[in-house]
């Protein structure tokens, strides 16, 4: 590989316009292909297969009005002053125009549905005023009746006894006409009031029935009662917008023009405010804080570096590549379902290692200058040795992003993917424009003072000694304690995704959350849908009654504010119910409900119930990615070990160097978690709204900070390696590799660090944690772990830190990372590594280290 990478550095070198012309025409085929092929990013994430996913695909098929996706609107006063009149009437009519809107399914008006619904409770109420007056005529009527009953049967008692005087008189003959008349009479008479009894029973068994169908309405009002679409002081209100499409199908166009609508409209003084699920776009990623990353990175560069040229190449390089990999990435959306931060994450991490992989050859080239080696020869042994360990370094990097494949989860092996895309360009970039850039800038890499002394330089002196043992023992148990620490809030991280209430203070999405929230309640932002598999189909007029009977037990539930029927099927086998909970979408209230409702199924009667919603659903990929985690660490864990078995030919180092990542990751999420979770130094990083982490977090900062803790350990442990095999004494030849390597490797670290922390402070919700993560857990590593306990470690093991089973050691591979094989073959002044000060530059056999 050294050898291939060293003709690339030269034939970049040689035909350095011919590499740029070639970067130029990809980078315009990345954009021609995402101009052609290009489509729509999505803000939702989903996973297939979850509980959530499939109540939503049957609410689809059993009820396909409803299946649209939605948006909420706040319009409000400013204060707790109520509407007027005006302002009604403009935001009626501008819910009207919006409503008009092409893709739009409807705009409820919530001064219409809350006349509506107010109007349904007086027509209850009218009902049982009704129901009571006729009750009352019921009960003259029966009373009439029983009054005629009475009589009638002290009549039919006169005739009998008359009837029974005749026949004892024996003159029952003569006056039986007389007797059949009154009998006749009397038995039309009773006949008559039977016909009343009949119809009074029928009158009380339709008002009964009234009644029940009345009382049913009021019940279903009361659950719903905690549902307002207007505030209780008539200063807030919301509008639910439905669109045509589902919610990851609505077009950018359907979305701008609502919104459009929405935030143009006059409203006679009355404001509005867009939930972020009407708003949510593809996040910029040219704000203050990423352009402040850069500048940073670019001062630590003219620091270190003394060049404004130098300093500016790596940035070039990296911006080049990242062009190429984001818009190549995005060409892709067309194609597949992309979340709106996939390409972000791949910006992310194209520019953060593209500087340091480049600046990693660019040191190395500044070093051979210096020692005289000719341009083209120092290019291209600079892209053979620490283009070589670059490759290195990026693969691994590349695999443990492709690793998230693994997972089983769509979009977060998608986001694995473009990440790996982008450092592979990174990768391509470096070893192939970098020299080529390198060639056409010649001796201006170097300060003007330096080039004066271009192979005249007095070689570096080294470390002759190792650091005391006591130091060692401090900085480990220092070090430990400081990271275990730091991790402890990691033992209490929660796993979500942004609401409304993790975005800025001063954004609508976070005005219309926070007012929803204080004016109508918490629950109100994030409602579950319940759905609810009957064992039989209900009769239709029976289902009011079980929607009642449903619904009651729904609300019985704790922490349930309210209850709404949303429908049933046309087949009155599935009934569909809004329930609103009383914590808000990221509560662990809401999210025990959640459960409940599931392992409280079925209910009495079987009826079987499924929860769906934005809530439902990120419990669920929270669960999931969660239980992903312990099996992606495990392999990241796992192939850490092989990789730096096979590259230190040592047991000791492989597990120190993971065990350094295990704590640097676990510490980076404890600052996570007490900064996003809990709220610490919340002023200083935007967080006003505490709240779980984000869920797929985790799993993308382990894949990441992976790595890079590899580049880091590669760059630093190498050289110890190289300084131990040419015979230097094991702990002495710690603290050559850590001085050879220090400079470099921090000015990476913090290149890196700042380029992700100033993501820190992006427009998305998403974005500004991952940053953070990343920024936080790379210092930690890198100055922590790397340059701080590996050493110490390393120190206190000694020469057994490179005991190898000798059987282990012949079947391994010599990947030659750093090179040597090439140093060995190409044979040119360097600086003293492994040789004592008082000894000349090492001998042509004898590879010299990199730094």
């Amino acid at each position: 590989m050294a050898g291939l990478l060293y003709r690339i550095g030269r034939f970049s070198a040689r035909r350095a316009w011919a590499v740029v012309t070639a970067w130029v025409v990809v980078l315009a085929l990345a954009v021609g292909a995402y101009l052609a092929f290009g489509g729509q990013l999505t803000s939702a994430v989903t996973i297939p297969g979850t509980a959530t996913e499939r109540v939503t695909d049957q609410l689809a098929e059993e009820f396909p009005a409803a299946s649209g996706g939605s948006g909420t609107v706040v319009f409000h006063t400013g204060g707790d002053q109520p509407f007027t009149d005006e302002q009604r009437a403009a935001i009626s009519a501008t819910i009207a125009e919006a409503a008009e809107v092409d893709g739009i399914a409807g705009v409820t008006d919530p001064f219409t549905t809350t006349e509506d619904l107010a109007a349904q409770q007086a027509q209850i109420d009218a009902g049982r005023e009704r129901l009571a007056a006729g009750e009352a005529q019921l009960e003259a009527g029966e009373a009439q009746a029983a009054a005629g009953q009475q009589q009638l049967d002290q009549a039919q008692a006169a005739l009998d006894a008359q009837r029974a005087q005749a026949e004892a008189a024996g003159a029952l003959a003569q006056v039986q006409p007389q007797l059949d008349a009154a009998q006749a009479e009397l038995d039309a008479q009773q006949a008559q009031l039977d016909a009343g009894t009949a119809a009074a029973e029928q009158g009380r068994a339709e008002l009964e029935a009234q009644r029940t169908q009345l009382e049913d309405g009021a019940a279903l009002l009361e659950l719903a009662s905690e549902i307002r679409q207007v505030s209780e002081d008539g200063s807030a209100a919301v509008a639910n917008v439905s669109f045509k499409a589902s919610q990851f199908e609505i077009s950018t166009d359907t979305q701008d023009a609502v919104v459009a609508v929405l935030e143009d409209a006059d409203l006679a003084g009355a404001e509005v405010e867009l939930s972020n699920n009407l708003t949510q776009g593809v996040p910029s990623v040219l704000g203050p804080g990423e352009v402040a990353g850069v500048i940073i990175a670019g001062v630590v560069l003219l620091i270190m570096l003394g060049s404004a040229i130098a300093a500016a190449l790596p940035i070039v390089s990296a911006l080049v590549g990242v062009a190429v990999g984001a818009v190549a990435s995005l060409s892709l959306s067309g194609a597949v379902e992309m979340l709106s931060v996939t390409p972000v994450l791949g910006l992310m991490l194209g520019l953060a290692v593209g500087i340091d992989y480049s600046l990693f050859i660019l040191n190395r080239h500044r070093r051979q200058l210096r020692d005289g080696v000719e341009l083209e020869e120092s290019i291209g042994l600079a892209n053979g040795t620490a283009g070589n360990a670059v490759v290195f370094a990026g693969a691994t990097v590349f695999v443990a992003l492709l690793a998230l494949n693994v997972t089983g989860i769509p979009f977060l092996g998608l986001m694995g993917s473009v990440g790996a895309f982008c450092i592979l360009i990174a990768v391509l970039i470096a070893i192939t424009l970098t020299p080529a850039l390198l060639s056409r800038i010649g001796l201006k890499v170097l300060p003007k003072k330096k080039r004066a002394t271009v192979g005249h330089e007095e070689p570096e002196a080294v470390p002759t000694s190792p650091m005391r043992t006591s130091r060692a023992v401090l900085t480990l148990v220092g070090g430990l304690a400081a990271l275990l620490v730091i991790a402890i809030p990691a033992l209490s991280m929660r796993l979500g995704l942004p609401t409304g209430s993790a975005e800025p203070e001063e954004s609508t999405q976070y005005q219309a959350y926070s007012i929803t929230a204080e004016k109508f309640g918490a629950g109100v932002n994030g409602p579950l849908l319940v759905v609810a598999d009957l064992p039989e189909a209900v009769a239709e007029e029976d289902l009011v009654g079980e929607q009642v009977r449903l619904g009651q037990e729904l609300a019985g539930f704790d922490d349930v504010v309210a209850v709404a029927p949303i429908g049933a099927n046309e087949a009155g086998t599935v009934l569909a119910f809004q329930v609103v909970p009383e914590g808000g979408p990221e509560s662990e209230s809401t999210e025990q409900l959640v459960r409940d409702l599931r392992d409280a199924s079925p209910l009495e009667g079987d009826v079987e119930l499924g929860v769906a919603g934005s809530t439902s659903a990120n419990v669920d990929i929270s669960e999931k990615l969660a239980n992903a985690l312990p099996g992606y660490l495990g392999i990241v864990v796992g192939l850490s070990l092989i990789i730096l078995i096979i590259v230190f030919r040592s047991i000791f180092v492989p597990l120190t160097a993971t065990l350094g990542f295990v704590l640097s990751l676990f510490a980076g999420l404890g600052g996570v978690v007490a900064i996003y979770q809990w709220g610490w130094l919340g002023s200083v990083f935007g967080v006003h709204d505490p709240a779980p982490v984000l869920s797929f977090l985790p799993i993308i900062v382990t894949g990441i900070l992976f790595g890079l803790a590899m580049d880091y350990q590669l760059f630093l442990v190498s050289g110890m390696r190289e300084a131990f095999a040419h015979g230097v004494d094991a702990r002495v030849a710690v603290r050559r590799g850590l001085h050879a390597g220090r400079v470099v490797v921090t000015a990476a670290a913090i290149i890196m660090a700042s380029v992700f922390a100033g993501f820190m402070f992006a427009e998305s919700a998403i974005i500004r944690p991952l940053g953070f993560g990343l920024a936080f857990g790379v210092l930690l590593d890198a100055f922590v772990v790397r340059m701080l306990l590996i050493p110490a470690v390393m120190h206190l093991a000694g020469k057994h830190a490179w005991w190898i089973p000798k059987w282990l050691d012949r079947i391994l591979p010599d990947v030659d990372v750093e090179g040597a094989s090439l140093e060995r073959s190409h044979p040119h002044p360097m600086h003293r590594t492994s040789a004592d000060p008082d000894q000349g530059a090492p001998s042509e056999g004898e590879p010299a280290h990199r730094a």
